[in-house]
């Protein structure tokens, strides 16, 4: 944890002085993706010994992949490697350190390393194995044409901004970062000179940083304050579940399980300060005419902690994982795209018992709660106190369902997961049954959702 700590606060420096003296208008791109990929080299060494192989051997594995596979596979393929090793990995923390966290921790570092391994994959695929109209809106802004250099491969996987904590991102707004047409990019979707502007702003990312610091620090001294005192064990503690009643305990499950965010907070908003403090994230100007720096921003805090639907709650916690979930398996499975997608997610987090726990259990409720959306909400639109009143129930009923979806995640064991559940005698678990047993299910857009342009094309075909 120091060590994170410390090459967090060290490449928060080096981003700034990245940013300064290696910009865009200082140093070549050339310059630029190799000074990032050996800072990013030199953190994983400094951050996990040896490793750090791990890592390397994965990359250099699929840059093979990338360059020998066919298009029309090579997204398979390097689903099927990265995963793979990832799993394996994974496997080795239980078999062989027997539950344990290692001090050197190298699975966070590979977990983003796959997420943006496959992200690639899939976007070459679409760029180069598929037509512009067989493609969403979306899938045709992110494909990639070409195949990257090696060095481009490399700086995209292992640049020091997001080695350690990630967020991934998508590949082409990192080489326009790297290029300088990140900012540009953006800021030509305003009509300025409607603004009084005679030419582009140049937004500076110091304010935004300042501010991800300050909840960064806040959210550091809550973890060392609350979490250690509201360990999530608590809750299955023999004498706590003799003499507590059921709804006391409820209480308490919300507490621990708020006692147990900060640590994600604080490792979240560091990670993006720090590729907001290189000039990377920039995702445009809102209404109010704001600069706004969130395009790698993980957590939206106030609408998790404000949300009133399991969907608006998932939305907004770890949003670049649940980007990548969207865009690797949820776009491209041809059914069950829901439960597939949590299936993934928990593949993806490890093979502890407890994520299983969480993400088949998370299956159940979002289908549940979209059911009571999709057939109820519209009852309670107006006036609006029924409104107000809706929310209310919502938000408790959301935040009590997340508190009961997650806590296996943290216990991460069969024995305390199924102790925790028998205390809380399952009624999520009914309670969704019955409401999918009940209320109308109506069809997911996925199933009948078509590409850009296919209404189009339909349309000249029957013509």
């Amino acid at each position: 944890q120091i060590n994170f700590v410390a090459c967090q606060l060290f490449a928060l420096l080096a981003a700034f002085w990245f940013r300064i003296y290696l910009g865009p208008s200082h140093a070549s791109s050339a310059v630029r993706h190799a000074f990032a990929t050996l800072f990013g080299i030199y953190f994983a060494v400094f951050c996990f010994g040896w490793y750090s192989i791990h890592l390397f051997v994965l990359v250099m594995m699929n840059y093979g992949i990338m360059n020998m596979a066919s298009i029309p596979n090579i997204h398979r393929y390097s689903f099927v490697v990265a995963m793979g090793y990832l799993t394996l990995c994974h496997i080795s923390r239980i078999y062989i350190f027997h539950y344990g966290i290692l001090t050197t921790d190298f699975s966070g570092p590979l977990m983003i390393i796959t997420q943006k391994i496959t992200t690639l994959a899939c976007q070459l695929h679409d760029g180069i194995g598929r037509q512009a109209e067989e493609l969403t809106a979306e899938q045709n802004r992110l494909a990639v044409k070409t195949r990257p250099s090696l060095l481009e491969y490399l700086s995209y996987l292992l640049n020091f901004m997001s080695i350690i904590a990630g967020p991934c991102s998508n590949y082409k707004d990192y080489i326009a970062f790297i290029e300088g047409r990140h900012v540009h990019m953006k800021l030509l979707e305003v009509n300025w000179k409607q603004k009084g502007y005679d030419r582009l702003p140049d937004p500076s990312p110091t304010g935004a940083v300042m501010y991800k610091l300050c909840i960064t620090l806040v959210s550091l001294i809550l973890f060392l304050t609350l979490t250690k005192n509201f360990p999530m064990a608590c809750i299955i503690d023999n004498e706590f579940l003799d003499k507590t009643p059921f709804l006391s305990r409820l209480g308490y499950l919300y507490v621990v399980t708020q006692a147990a965010k900060p640590k994600y907070y604080f490792a979240w908003t560091l990670a993006d300060a720090v590729n907001n403090a290189a000039g990377y994230g920039f995702s445009g100007v809102d209404e109010r005419g704001t600069f706004r720096w969130d395009l790698l921003s993980n957590l939206n805090i106030w609408n998790i902690e404000t949300a009133t639907s399991f969907k608006m709650y998932i939305e907004n916690w770890n949003i670049q994982t649940a980007a990548w979930l969207k865009r690797v398996c949820y776009d491209r499975a041809p059914w069950y795209p829901t439960a597939l997608t949590f299936i993934l997610s928990a593949l993806w987090h490890g093979i502890y018992p407890g994520y299983y726990f969480t993400f088949l259990t998370g299956i159940l409720i979002t289908l549940a709660a979209r059911a009571i959306r999709n057939n109820c909400r519209h009852y309670f639109l107006s006036p609006v106190p029924l409104k107000i009143a809706y929310d209310v129930v919502t938000w408790v009923v959301t935040q009590l369902a997340v508190c009961y979806t997650v806590a296996p995640f943290v216990m991460l064991a069969v024995e305390p997961t199924i102790k925790f559940y028998k205390s809380m005698y399952f009624h999520m678990h009914i309670l969704s049954i019955l409401v999918l047993l009940v209320l109308p299910i109506r069809p997911q857009a996925h199933s009948i959702r078509k590409p850009q342009n296919q209404a189009m094309l339909n349309s000249l075909k029957s013509k």
